[in-house]
């Protein structure tokens, strides 16, 4: 909130507690500086793995998505999911000290958090649908959302997917390459990665930081940030000066299973549900975890994507795409070949090769 106010938008902090108790942090900003009525437009902004809300803020007044936003005339809401720092509370466990606060993936971020996020959202607005945008797991977890949930389909007026990530045979990050064919022992694996907390140790970082880095100021600062070292980075797409705001944010934290979920879905090939390996009897009544059915998706989707992504590979998108049927309304490629999975956020050309798009489709419905 202090960083929107201080470029002079309205800015409000909302709270609500999902229904296994975590306390998630909403922000709002409910109209532009232009403006003093709240739209009846209503967007709802979800982050990706290891971010949080303040990722569509933080490269500023003419490259925040959300400024962007609420400069056309949406009322815009972003959310935080359970385990950020911002979302990083529950009615009963401390994160620090309970290891159940973390037994989580993004499943449960899309079945639980998502929907609980919405309702509100839509309770407060008195709307009765909002339109969606989520990056990389905020896509993810849309899927899990209305696969799961049918029924909030009907809340959807239409979902845009900012780097999807459903399907990841293809994807190239070295890091999650690295979680998903470990084949150690599972307390080393830990010792690198955390065990409930996702927190990499310096060693760990400054290992694959070598085999990334290059020389130069800015390579050098994002190869020691967990979440550049997973997602890839364009030195050319980063705006220098918001360096030292973005490194106060981000990383903004992620359980250990929301990792091993997508490393998971590396090895099977599949979009499926969390594997609990010979514990699958118990909570599936099967022996593999079942496939989220994305037929079961009717709100319309919009893909955007781009070649130089670590984590969404063009063929991946592609199946997804086939996969959503009808619902896939269209899949659009950034015409920027070095474009890559952070730029919808950080990049210094996003408001043109991406925003711009995003507003014109979403103006469709």
């Amino acid at each position: 909130p202090e960083l929107i106010t201080k470029y002079g938008y309205p800015a409000e902090e909302h709270h609500v507690v999902t229904p296994d108790g975590y306390i998630l942090t909403l922000h709002r900003i409910p109209h532009g500086k232009n403006s003093n009525t709240v739209s009846n437009k209503v967007v709802f902004l979800q982050h990706g793995l290891l971010c949080s809300s303040a990722d569509w803020i933080i490269t500023g007044v003419t490259h925040g998505l959300g400024y962007i936003l609420a400069d056309e005339g949406y009322d815009v809401w972003m959310g935080n999911a359970r385990g950020n720092k911002l979302s990083r509370n529950h009615t009963k466990w401390n994160p620090d000290t309970d290891a159940e606060f973390w037994q989580f993936s993004w499943h449960e971020i899309g079945a639980i958090d998502l929907p609980t996020m919405i309702d509100y959202v839509l309770e407060t607005t008195g709307q009765p649908n909002l339109y969606h945008v989520g990056h990389s797991q905020g896509t993810t977890t849309f899927y899990v959302m209305t696969s799961m949930h049918p029924e909030y389909n009907a809340k959807i007026k239409a979902h845009f997917s900012l780097a999807p990530i459903a399907y990841m045979n293809h994807m190239t990050s070295p890091l999650l390459h690295i979680v998903a064919f470990f084949t150690g022992p599972l307390d080393v694996l830990a010792s690198l990665i955390g065990i409930n907390e996702f927190l990499p140790s310096n060693d760990f970082m400054a290992m694959i930081g070598d085999v990334l880095c290059k020389d130069g100021d800015i390579t050098q600062i994002l190869c020691t940030n967990a979440l550049f070292v997973i997602c890839g980075f364009s030195p050319e797409e980063m705006n220098a000066t918001i360096l030292p705001v973005l490194m106060g944010h981000t990383p903004a934290g992620a359980s250990v299973k929301q990792l091993l979920h997508y490393g998971q879905e590396i090895v099977s090939g599949a979009f499926r549900q969390y594997d609990f390996g010979l514990d699958n009897w118990n909570h599936y009544g099967q022996s593999w975890p079942p496939n989220y059915d994305l037929s079961a998706i009717t709100a319309p989707i919009y893909l955007l994507y781009s070649h130089n992504d670590w984590m969404a590979g063009e063929v991946d998108v592609i199946r997804l795409c086939d996969g959503l049927g009808d619902s896939c309304k269209g899949r659009f490629l950034i015409s920027d070949d070095a474009f890559n999975h952070l730029d919808y956020l950080f990049g210094i050309r996003a408001p043109e090769l991406v925003y711009s798009k995003l507003i014109s489709l979403m103006a469709r419905h």
